[in-house]
């Protein structure tokens, strides 16, 4: 189990983290998410042993990290950190010789990966040589070779299209079925709410929201109703609690303050032509992250 227990930041006066605290399990996927600079590339480095803690601890299985503890981390950085003149080989034996590897082990797993990549022709290409989403691909695997415990994942979809998304998603998910504990980072929020079972949201390094995702969206007020109907929107607007309506193709959504406004909407609605579709609808991570996010900085 990965431990975070009041843990502070400070860079000279500036406070970058201010009394974090989470704790990740065993084939648990955890999202840390905020804005930029909110404080989480801070976050990774001290879990990394990068950086020192100004205040709390971090500990992995109730050992603090150090140089020991990192060879079982995996970390996938936003920022491109594969040296463009080394081939993936090369490459790949710098980074997992670090982590205690040696060349043969290493040389076997990454033909296994290239190959479930896809990208096995690439193995003695230098890494300027690749695309931006196959650098990707090789930071990935770079990153996961030696079968962490651990693994923290930065924006881990940058530079790929759709079908390499899907690729990436199943191995996060066989890593997961594997007990691997995995920070998941993204500004998607429809992969947080794929992969993450927890999660937490920094601003301006404060937590501002945390706790399960099913407990965070069953406790957000404001729900959304799904309307297929021939509606009059200023007449549904009218209706106390309704905050907005908008419209998508042959699909309304109307978002209101709470359950209690239901039976008011379904009423209206209720008298119109033509009404296929009334669902409500828990609301989505992004209108959460959206509104706890601009709370904080309206303060």
């Amino acid at each position: 189990m990965l431990k975070v227990e009041h843990v502070t930041k400070y860079y000279g006066d500036f406070r970058a983290v201010n009394d974090l605290s989470f704790e990740i399990h065993e084939g648990e996927i955890f999202g840390l998410l905020g804005v930029n600079g909110a404080g989480k590339t801070t976050t990774f480095r001290m879990i990394m042993g990068l950086l020192d803690k100004t205040d709390g601890e971090i500990t992995l299985d109730d050992k603090p990290i150090d140089y020991n503890v990192t060879d079982k981390i995996g970390f996938l950085t936003e920022e491109r950190s594969l040296l463009p003149n080394k081939t993936v080989l090369e490459q790949a034996i710098f980074y997992s010789a670090l982590k205690g590897m040696d060349d043969k082990t290493i040389e076997e797993k990454l033909d296994e990966y290239l190959e479930k990549f896809k990208i096995s022709e690439y193995k003695n290409k230098k890494i300027k040589e690749l695309s931006k989403g196959n650098q990707q691909k090789i930071q990935f695997i770079i990153s996961i070779l030696n079968e962490p415990k651990l693994l923290i994942l930065d924006e881990p979809f940058s530079g790929l299209d759709p079908i390499n998304v899907e690729m990436f998603k199943k191995e996060i998910l066989r890593l997961k079925k594997n007990n691997t504990m995995i920070i998941f980072s993204s500004h998607m929020m429809e992969h947080i709410e794929y992969f993450c079972d927890s999660l937490v949201i920094l601003v301006k390094g404060n937590t501002v929201l945390k706790g399960k995702l099913t407990d965070i969206k069953k406790d957000y007020r404001k729900k959304n109703i799904k309307v297929k109907a021939d509606l009059d929107i200023d007449e549904i607007k009218s209706i106390k609690g309704v905050l907005d309506i908008e419209k998508n193709k042959d699909e309304y959504t109307i978002k209101i303050e709470n359950e209690s406004i239901v039976d008011d909407v379904f009423k209206k609605v209720s008298k119109y032509k033509n009404v296929n579709k009334f669902v409500v609808e828990e609301p989505t991570l992004n209108e959460i992250f959206v509104s706890k996010v601009g709370e904080e900085y309206e303060k």
